[in-house]
């Protein structure tokens, strides 16, 4: 039982807008104009955004807040031994100030070498692949070769079978553009991109039957998103945002959409 079309479009009309974002890593890419700077903000935020919700807000936060408004220049400047320097005191979860320096650092040779990570990401992408993880498997390995691998867990190895939510989250932020996501990168088709799997959208596909797979890898990333692709073929995560909200946030209920799926019409959030 996979959601229609006028269901989730309901959905998305009633739950894609920016007043339903906070608590969301998503947020901090308002505070940029530039997709130079939008960029820098959403791999930070992205890859920081596992753990308690309150704890990744605050250690995004710190960081953006050190590199200053314009966090793309921020790193033209900036050495290993500045970053060191700038984020000793830094730590989130298992990530230390050491990750996090030699991941921006990464982001500087990327951004060196081919203008922006943008532009470092679409030149992987082939318009013979249907989705993109083999641009993902191939900016995920430059990052980590560029940082020599000091990057620890922040960066996932899509090799190894991780769904790779939280690069999936950056793509959607940066590629799609509308009330909720800013977009800033032209290069890649969204229609191209992967569900971010994270444990509320793995509740609600299998709720939903868009895959009855017990893993949340990225096996079942790309089963949901084919699922999803059925309905939307150009915007396969078009629906994102608006399904996690019932899984996120305390005032709407999954059981709802469940409700609306058999039948019901009750109302997914009080507006």
């Amino acid at each position: 039982m996979l959601v229609n079309f006028d269901v989730l479009e309901d959905l998305y009309r009633r739950l894609n807008r920016r007043r339903y974002v906070h608590p969301d890593p998503l947020e901090f890419l308002y505070r940029y104009e530039c997709p130079r700077d939008r960029e820098i903000a959403a791999l930070v935020a992205s890859c920081l955004a596992y753990g308690r919700v309150k704890q990744i807000l605050r250690s995004i936060s710190a960081v953006l807040d050190e590199m200053g408004p314009r966090p793309a220049r921020y790193l033209v400047g900036a050495g290993p031994v500045r970053l060191r320097r700038a984020f000793a005191g830094f730590r989130h979860r298992f990530a230390t100030g050491q990750h996090l320096a030699a991941l921006l650092l990464a982001a500087r040779k990327l951004t060196d070498a081919y203008g922006s990570l943008g532009d470092c990401f679409a030149a992987a992408v082939t318009s013979q692949d249907q989705t993109v993880l083999p641009a993902l498997k191939a900016f995920a390995a430059q990052l980590r070769a560029a940082a020599d691998d000091g990057c620890g867990h922040l960066l996932p190895d899509p090799d190894r079978g991780s769904a790779c939510k939280r690069l999936n989250l950056m793509l959607r932020w940066l590629v799609r553009q509308d009330e909720v996501d800013p977009g800033g990168w032209s290069g890649v088709p969204q229609a191209k991109l992967i569900v971010p799997l994270d444990v509320h959208m793995y509740r609600t596909a299998r709720a939903l039957g868009a895959t009855d797979r017990n893993a949340a890898d990225i096996r079942t990333a790309l089963e949901v998103t084919a699922a999803f692709r059925q309905i939307s073929p150009d915007d396969p995560v078009r629906y994102d945002f608006a399904l996690t909200r019932l899984g996120i946030r305390a005032d709407m209920d999954l059981s709802e959409l469940l409700d609306r799926c058999n039948g019901g019409r009750r109302k997914i959030c009080n507006d």
